[in-house]
């Protein structure tokens, strides 16, 4: 007779997305199933269920809490009392701080394999923690510490090179003291540019 497992739990959605990144961080997204989270989680294989209609469900979930964190993360390093190049400076070391310790977590924040219905949702978790940075960039526009142009296209650059930054220090082609130690050369150049002065 197959074991009995119960299906009440204190707080199963987060027990289940906290052991969802668990096994995304340890074996990645190709091993996340419902029915071994259940089996983890020490609930029914059905219970995952009332939660998450389905895997994607629970991955566009993660994602969003992804955002959620990511968004507290830069409010933290913010501080608007500081000249442009520092704020973007600290900015820049909190969102490599994530993402070198949350890669996988990150990857599947920036995949387009959501749910039609969780569109909106993901854009909103866009805009409170990546959008971020770009009403950094604007309101320096606004007060002529910026080039003029689109700030979304300005951002576009900043949070590629920070991403590039990320992707080479959580695939150990770069050492995580260095990528940290470049940051404020690395805001300095995307200010100033890379042309003698």
């Amino acid at each position: 007779m197959p074991e009995s497992r119960p299906y009440h739990h204190g707080d199963l959605r987060s027990a289940l997305l906290d052991s969802a990144e668990r096994t995304l961080r340890e074996k990645g997204v190709g091993s996340l199933s419902l029915r071994e989270l259940a089996r983890e989680t020490g609930v029914s294989h059905a219970a995952p269920g009332r939660h998450f209609k389905d895997k994607q469900a629970l991955l566009d979930a993660l994602a969003l809490a992804g955002y959620d964190r990511l968004a507290e993360v830069l409010a933290a390093a913010y501080d608007p009392a500081l000249p442009l190049q520092p704020r973007l400076t600290a900015l820049a070391r909190a969102y490599l701080a994530f993402a070198t310790e949350n890669a996988e977590l990150l990857a599947l924040m920036y995949a387009r394999k959501h749910e039609p219905e969780a569109a909106e949702q993901m854009a909103a978790g866009v805009d409170r923690s990546v959008g971020s940075l770009g009403r950094v960039i604007a309101d320096a526009q606004r007060h002529g510490e910026v080039v003029e142009g689109d700030p979304e296209r300005l951002t576009l650059f900043m949070g590629a090179t920070l991403h590039g930054i990320a992707a080479l220090t959580a695939g150990g082609l770069l050492d995580a003291d260095e990528a940290f130690g470049m940051t404020e050369d690395l805001i300095h150049h995307l200010l100033h540019g890379l042309k003698p002065r």
